[in-house]
């Protein structure tokens, strides 16, 4: 067991140089969870800090989301959300849906037509294809932010909130598929009537525990009188990790609700709020870099198999950008009167972040076959997502006249 004086070395080294990354993420327009990834990836495969247990991963990726989705929550305005709530939601359901159908098709297609091509992923089935599909279904809250606040553009319009609140609302349709296929591939016997049910109980009871749980929050720091104004933080951090908690445990899904709590909490006024924002915006920014610094540990190898499966990995991420995604967007939108460009944007902004590695890591914590090359797939899928949608979102957005120029009013469309 190394000494703690060694421990906090490293620790302070890796925050650092992420603080440092981020610093030039901003210069030179890279994504700066790409740099986070990078770091821990090299600390772990050439610093011989390489994390080898999926469950720390696991972790570590659902306790970071907690705060980074309830930060989320705290800077976004309801006036923002409410006109693209159902846009949203048929977003983070019906588009998570039919990009698992396409995706999982299109990769048990490819892979089960070049098996003599691949190394470890041959013959495929189905179910381990559809499960691949829907690991990689949902867009990131962590990438979709950290991209979109980290750049000095805009967007018009009501664009940015439903991204946001996309990217914060799709992770239980995600979860939900995974286990369910999960169980399937195990032999456990799940009726689509209960799937659908579950899903709707879980977002229900999320949204309830959330809205609930975010008024009383108000309610109480409002009326606790702390000695002093540090202990405000302290106290939403509490709340934050309880109202995760009691909406797992009755049955609902806990990130939907703190982001829910947080938006409840951030429309209100309560005692010492700067601070509290303050606080949550430091905070969420550390759960950003340990969480991609995990879980670039815990990422890709080089090894004999690297090669097949990068390839792999590139035409699944070009089928998933530029097919996959599209029709699922104009699919979840064909109601709605968004113009053409918007949802053809809309699509392009499918980040990929730390959802699907963590979602990756639950066939690998369960010793399903292939779970280690599903796993390596996703990372370069991530990998992939973020470098060329990353580094395009701004420069598209500024092309076709989304993006909000100086001296204009946000929210103008």
């Amino acid at each position: 067991m190394p000494a703690i004086e060694v421990i906090c070395l490293v620790g302070a080294a890796f925050l650092l140089v992420s603080i440092f990354a981020s610093k030039l993420s901003n210069r030179v327009g890279v994504p700066a969870l790409l740099f986070f990834l990078l770091i821990g990836w090299l600390g772990g495969h050439l610093g011989g800090l390489e994390l080898t247990n999926p469950e720390i991963a696991k972790f570590v990726g659902d306790f970071a989301l907690i705060f980074i989705l309830f930060t989320g929550g705290l800077d976004t305005r309801w006036s923002q959300i409410r006109p693209v709530l159902w846009q949203g939601l048929s977003l983070a359901t019906i588009g998570v849906l039919t990009t698992m159908l396409l995706l999982g098709g299109f990769a048990w297609f490819v892979l089960g037509s070049f098996d003599s091509f691949m190394i470890g992923i041959e013959g495929i089935s189905l179910p381990s294809a559809l499960l691949l599909g829907a690991i990689v279904s949902s867009t990131d809250a962590a990438a979709v932010f950290s991209v979109l606040r980290s750049n000095q553009t805009q967007l018009k319009g009501n664009l940015q909130p439903l991204l946001e609140l996309e990217s914060s609302s799709n992770d239980p349709m995600a979860v939900l598929l995974t286990a369910t296929i999960i169980n399937l591939i195990a032999g456990q016997q799940t009726s689509i009537w209960q799937t659908g049910l579950t899903l709707i109980l879980s977002l229900l009871i999320g949204t309830a525990m959330g809205y609930g749980l975010g008024r009383l929050s108000v309610w109480l720091l409002n009326r606790l009188n702390l000695s002093s104004p540090g202990l405000y933080p302290v106290a939403t951090i509490a709340l934050v990790l309880f109202t995760y908690s009691s909406s797992t445990l009755l049955g609902g899904n806990g990130f939907l609700a703190v982001y829910l709590a947080g938006l409840v909490l951030g429309n209100y006024a309560f005692e010492h709020q700067e601070t509290v924002a303050g606080f949550h915006e430091g905070f969420a920014w550390l759960m950003q870099i340990v969480m991609f610094l995990t879980l670039g540990m815990l990422s890709v190898p080089f090894d004999a198999d690297l090669l097949p499966l990068t390839a792999v990995a590139v035409v699944i991420s070009l089928f998933l950008m530029l097919v996959a995604r599209p029709i699922s967007v104009l699919i979840s939108l064909s109601w709605t009167d968004l113009p053409l460009r918007e949802k053809l944007f809309i699509s392009w902004v499918g980040l990929r972040g730390s959802v699907p590695i963590v979602l990756a890591t639950f066939p690998l914590a369960v010793g399903m076959t292939q779970a280690g090359e599903i796993f390596r797939v996703v990372s370069l899928i991530v990998i992939m997502s973020v470098l060329v949608q990353g580094f395009s979102l701004a420069p598209l957005a500024r092309r076709i006249g989304l993006a909000v120029e100086s001296g204009e009013v946000v929210g103008e469309g």
